[in-house]
């Protein structure tokens, strides 16, 4: 099964800007990925080529990085999710840009069931929590988003085998 992902937001800032954000991934500086209400993305080095790591039970290496501009990550595990997830920054027009977060898997074995069923929801609510710390980084506010009542039940179930420090939307 092929699964394409895009979640998207336009920002009132220039590139560069935002390319900062991109750039402190994994970082004591992160401010892009919501490490406190998700497991926290953890690289073996600097953001750089090569780099190891992951978030949870998913685990990926650094297979491109162009800073302040693109980012992406080639899965190891889960199994049979073949593929990748990356982050890119664009400027649709001046003083505007665009940052854009797609997974591009080709789901193979158990993953046919697991991607739709429990990795989807929450990568889905993961990422648009990503996307709302974006703009808080830049100063505007989004309006609270809650997670789904099964985000919220996923969470529940799976908290044994997560560490990390919960802040559970309503």
């Amino acid at each position: 099964m092929h699964v394409l992902n895009v979640h998207e937001r336009t920002l009132a800032a220039g590139p560069e800007t935002v390319g900062v954000l991109l750039d402190a991934l994994a970082s004591s500086d992160d401010r892009l990925w919501p490490g406190d209400r998700w497991p926290q993305m953890r690289l073996d080095r600097a953001l750089q080529v090569g780099a190891s790591g992951g978030h949870g039970p998913v685990h990926y290496v650094v297979d491109a990085y162009e800073p302040g501009r693109h980012v992406r990550f080639r899965f190891r595990l889960p199994r049979g999710f073949n593929g990748f997830h990356e982050y890119t920054v664009d400027e649709p027009a001046p003083g505007r840009t665009r940052l854009r977060h797609t997974l591009q898997i080709a789901a193979r074995g158990a993953a046919l069931l697991l991607w739709p069923i429990v990795f989807q929801p929450l990568h889905n609510a993961l990422i648009e929590d990503s996307l709302d710390n974006a703009e808080r980084a830049l100063g505007t506010h989004p309006p609270p988003r809650a997670w789904s009542i099964r985000v919220r039940m996923l969470r529940r179930l799976l908290r044994p085998f997560a560490a990390t420090k919960r802040v559970d939307h309503a």
